[in-house]
This record gives structure tokens, C-alpha cells and sequence, in this order.
């Protein structure tokens, strides 16, 4: 018989109550903690999330300036800006490098070149979301391809950017540089607040010597950008202080003629205003093209510029050392009657050669048989080296560095003219410390007439010139005419404070004013007299000109070898055939 067990509904009707309010608890006690939560991220911690979703949101991007621009002393633009447009890579927003590269390269043209460019770029990223350029100068159907295509391209963008662009192209690069774009070793130096934004900077020339002005001051703005990190609306803005325009003593016009007269020679002009000192034409030919630079310049472009054998790279206004031969003689001329060593009438009777020591070596004169009784303004008009052996000697070499120094040899009083070099002017000492030999007499004598080892610059010697025609004043060389500025009145040229300024040197002042009369008479009858080394220049002319021809060659005739391209990238320019180094004429109305 089987017993059944008779259901306690009152029993199960306590144990579901129990359980009911036990669940109840529990629901509660996890509302509450859901509820305590909440009040903690949206209380508490408001101000900390909103921050992190403003930064995922809002970002502050620096603004770059507008690049000052530069132009000629008649208002003709040699530095411009022009709008390009790039196609751009934000590293944060892109998961895949390689994916991304390649479907872009079905969209526009891409090269190799670009590629390897745009990941040496991602490496010197200088912050995090800055958006690295793959390709510049896209065309309006580039641009159209990958505006329709952003959906698929996320963090690809096309951005408008001013890059640096001059419409002479050659003409006048060794005086105003280029741009170019900012690499490691700019980033060691650079401000990189002041730089933030900003991609290319001055590399040479004007362009770097007044890049703290030519720059301006970087400006910001707060953007609105969605998930993929593309704009979606400016919230504010500081705009940023453009750089300022400068305005040039060069000449376009006498720099293009210039550069025309040189043209397939290895050569260099330099012409100064004696009444301001304004660099009025800088030229070093052959030349090149400075745009090639702005952007980056090819590896083949740059090659053939490096293995071209007139090295049209090297400077040689400013950078090219060279022997000055008699261009000199005017200045020796002063040293030798200034100093009191002779007077300003001391005449010599030259048979056509020098001797030290009766019966020692003839320092020879160029013409053979001599010049008979030369005084000053003959040794000057007809480059008597005979009568400039002999001072020469009787100087020695303290006199004779004193002056030249005086005039601005060996060392740089040039304003703007940031690679220019300090040549070589031999002292005693120098000689003592570099070659560790004595000075010899016979070192005098070949220095009195700008041979043995005096080494200048062509614009050192256009500086002398300058200092000869305003009889010892100087006027500090500047290729800067002033900075632009817009006032009420209209536009004024100003002269700005420079960090790096140079002091103009010291006024040549001589014993007796008297004493510059032989030294211009001379020079007058280089051109103007019957028996001048330039007359043939002075025929039929309608103004009066004096001047100073001078001639210096090498010992033999050679190709240029590789070590050779060497030494003109360290500052030393190498004549491998004989010719003649300077020829360089005073202008001055009297």
C-alpha cells in the first residue's frame, strides 16, 4: 500500500516569499551599484571624461604663416609663394600603411621616389596626428579621384599648403638661397613651437640669413573632427603673424646682364653702391635652378649638379678663394706711403726685373726691358710690379696685412652673406703656425703684388673697391635694402634689429688726406691714360671711370678629380687651368 505525501502550500508559500525578497535585495543592491556608478562617471569624474572625449573630438592644430616674400630694388618680385596641393597621411587613423599606399597608387600616379620620401617623413614625425604629405602639386582630377574615394580612405586627406616659388629661376640663387624642407638636423636647432606647422625653412643665402623674419609667427585653431580624424568645422582660431616682406638693393636687371655676359664661363661679378654699400649684383655662374629644391630634389637632378665640373653649387662670389694678383697694388700703394716707408714721390728705375741681394734671384716685371722711371700712378696705371717688389721688400709683411685688413681682407664685413669665407691674409705668425717656416723676404715681395699666399674673395675685393672710391669710409655691404612695412602714410622700408649683425668696421684714415690723390690718379689712367692696361676700355667713353686690372694663374692644367670636388664642398675652389682669376674695375664719377 502506498502512502502519499499531502502538499504544505504554507510551506512553499514562505519559501517563495524568501526567495522573492531575497531577489528583491539582490536587484536592489545591483541598482544601486549600477546608480553609484553612473553618479561616479558622470559626477565625479565628469570634468576628466569630457576632456578625454574633447580630445577625441577637438584638437588645437598650429596654423603656419605666410612666408615673407622678397623683391629687387625696383619692386620686381624674386621670391614668391605659390598654392599646391598634397595628398596627406594621418599615421593615427590608418591601420594598415601598405593598404593604404597601394590603393591610392590605383587612384594617382605615385613613384617609388614618393614612397621612400613619405616614410622618411613618418619617421621625423615631430608630434603625434600631424599629417605626413606623400605627393604634392595634384591636379584638379587627382584631387576630384580621392575627394570621392575618402570613404574608403580613411585618414587620407588633401591639404592646401604655399610653397616657396621663384619666377627667375637661376638668376641671383647664390645671393637669395632657397627653401627647402626641414630635415633631422634642421629639428636639432629649430624652436619646435615656432616651427610647429611649418615645413620648410631657409637653407642658404638671404632665405637663411633673415629666416627669423621671412618665418613669422605660428598661429592655431580649435577643430571639430569626426572618428576618422577628418575636419569638420573650425570651433576658433588664432591666425598666425605672416612673415615680413623685404626688399633687396639687388638688381635684377644688372644681375640678369651680368649673369648673360658670364654665360658658359666659370666666373663671378660683384658690383656695390660706394654711396650705401648695397650689393647691387652678386653673381657666380654657371648657376642652377633653385625650385628644384622647394620640394625635394631628385637623387638624379642633385647627382648631376654634385659631378658637373663647373660646380655650379659652389658660391664662388663668396666662397671662391683666389689669388688677386694686381688688383691689390692700390692698397699697397697707400700702405707703402702711409706707414712712412716711402713717400709719396719715391721713384725707381725698373729694368724689367728685382733683386733681393745683388746677384740673387730677378723677381721680373711683365714687360721685358722694364717700364724705366715709374712713380706711383705709373706702378698703378701701368701694374709696374718692379716698383712694388721694391716697397714691398722694404715694408715687410706687418705693414702691408695691417692695411689689407683695413680694407676687409681676411675676414667677413659683408651684413647678409651667411657662407661667405675669410680667405687666407698671411702674417708672420700665420705662417709660423700653419707651415711652421719663417717669413722670408722673398714672401714680401710676392705678397706686394697679391701673389704667394694671400688668398680672397671676389666680394672682399668689390669691399676694397668700395672703401678706395669713398677714400677710406666704409659703408657695411648689405644685400638688404629694408623690410616693407604699411603705415598710413604707405609703405616704408625699415631696417630691422638683427641678432647676428655685424659691426662695420673702422674708417681708413691716413696721415694725410693728400695721399689718396696718386692712388685715384692711377686708377683714372688705368682706363683713361695712354699707357693704361684697360685704355682700350676707356676709348670714346663720356664718363670717367678708374679702375685696377689684375691677373693671377695657376701652375698647371688638369682635370678636376674627385678629390678635388672634395675640397670645393669644404669652402676651397680649385682653378685646373690656366686663366685668368680676377678682372675688376673700380666705377666711380668723379
Amino acid at each position: 500500500m502506498q502512502q502519499e505525501t499531502i502538499k504544505d502550500y504554507s510551506q512553499d508559500g514562505r519559501t517563495f516569499k524568501v526567495r522573492a525578497i531575497l531577489a528583491l535585495i539582490i536587484v536592489t543592491l545591483a541598482f544601486a551599484v549600477l546608480l553609484g556608478r553612473v553618479y561616479f562617471l558622470q559626477v565625479v569624474e565628469h570634468e576628466r571624461y569630457a576632456a578625454i572625449s574633447d580630445r577625441n573630438r577637438i584638437q588645437l592644430q598650429p596654423v603656419p604663416p605666410r612666408r615673407g616674400l622678397i623683391y629687387d630694388r625696383n619692386g620686381i618680385l624674386l621670391a614668391d609663394n605659390q598654392p599646391t596641393f598634397s595628398v596627406t597621411l594621418l599615421r593615427e587613423e590608418i591601420s594598415n600603411i601598405d593598404e593604404t599606399l597601394d590603393a591610392l597608387s590605383q587612384l594617382i600616379e605615385i613613384s617609388d621616389r614618393d614612397i621612400e620620401r613619405f616614410r622618411q617623413r613618418l619617421q621625423q614625425r615631430r608630434r603625434p596626428y600631424e599629417t605626413v604629405p606623400l605627393r604634392f602639386r595634384l591636379t584638379e582630377e587627382e584631387i576630384a579621384k580621392i575627394s570621392v574615394n575618402y570613404h574608403s580612405l580613411p585618414g587620407v586627406q588633401v591639404e592646401a599648403d604655399l610653397i616657396r616659388f621663384y619666377p627667375f629661376g637661376e638668376s641671383a640663387v647664390h645671393a637669395l638661397g632657397y627653401v627647402g624642407r626641414i630635415n633631422e638636423r634642421d629639428l636639432q636647432t629649430l624652436d619646435p613651437i615656432k616651427y610647429a606647422g611649418t615645413n620648410y625653412v631657409g637653407k642658404l643665402g638671404i632665405e637663411r640669413f633673415y629666416e627669423p623674419i621671412l618665418h613669422g609667427e605660428v598661429g592655431s585653431r580649435k577643430v571639430e573632427t569626426n572618428a576618422r580624424g577628418r575636419v569638420l568645422r573650425v570651433l576658433e582660431q588664432n591666425d598666425p603673424t605672416p612673415g615680413v616682406d623685404i626688399q633687396l638693393n639687388l638688381d635684377l636687371r644688372l644681375q640678369q646682364y651680368a649673369e648673360k655676359l658670364l654665360e658658359g664661363r666659370r666666373a663671378s661679378v660683384v658690383a656695390l653702391d660706394p654711396k650705401t654699400g648695397g650689393i647691387l649684383a652678386l653673381v657666380s655662374t654657371p648657376t642652377y635652378d633653385p625650385n628644384l629644391f622647394v620640394m625635394g630634389i631628385s637623387t638624379e637632378d642633385y647627382r648631376a649638379l654634385q659631378e658637373d665640373l663647373d660646380i655650379p653649387l659652389f658660391n664662388r662670389a663668396v666662397r671662391g678663394g683666389y689669388k688677386p694678383g694686381s688688383t691689390l697694388k692700390p692698397i699697397m700703394g697707400l700702405a707703402a706711403i702711409d706707414s712712412g716707408t716711402v713717400r709719396p714721390d719715391y721713384t725707381i728705375w725698373d729694368p724689367g726685373y728685382y733683386q733681393i741681394t745683388p746677384g740673387g734671384r730677378r723677381y721680373r716685371d711683365w714687360r721685358r726691358g722694364g717700364h724705366g722711371r715709374v712713380n706711383l700712378p705709373i706702378a698703378i696705371a701701368q701694374s709696374v710690379n718692379t716698383w712694388y717688389y721694391d716697397v714691398g721688400h722694404r715694408m715687410g709683411n706687418e705693414p702691408m696685412s695691417r692695411y689689407l685688413r683695413k680694407f676687409g681682407f681676411g675676414q667677413i664685413t659683408a651684413l647678409d652673406t651667411p657662407e661667405a669665407i675669410v680667405g687666407v691674409l698671411p702674417t708672420v705668425e700665420w705662417k709660423r703656425a700653419t707651415l711652421n717656416e719663417p717669413w722670408y723676404p722673398g714672401d714680401s715681395v710676392n705678397m706686394s703684388i697679391g701673389q704667394g699666399y694671400v688668398v680672397v674673395t671676389p666680394l672682399q675685393l668689390a669691399i676694397a673697391a668700395n672703401v678706395l672710391a669713398n677714400r677710406g669710409k666704409w659703408q657695411q655691404p648689405r644685400l638688404l635694402k629694408g623690410v616693407i612695412e604699411t603705415t598710413e602714410e604707405g609703405e616704408i622700408l625699415t631696417l630691422p634689429d638683427l641678432v647676428d649683425s655685424r659691426p662695420v668696421p673702422e674708417d681708413v684714415v691716413v696721415r694725410d688726406p693728400a695721399f689718396w690723390d696718386p692712388i685715384i690718379k692711377g686708377m683714372v689712367d688705368v682706363v683713361h691714360g695712354p699707357t693704361g692696361t684697360a685704355r682700350r676700355v676707356g676709348q670714346g667713353m663720356k664718363y670717367q671711370m678708374a679702375s685696377k686690372t689684375g691677373t693671377a694663374q695657376s701652375l698647371h692644367c688638369r682635370k678636376m678629380d674627385v678629390t678635388d670636388r672634395t675640397r670645393w664642398r669644404n669652402g676651397i675652389e680649385i682653378m685646373p687651368c690656366l686663366l685668368p682669376l680676377l678682372q675688376w674695375k673700380i666705377h666711380r664719377l668723379l
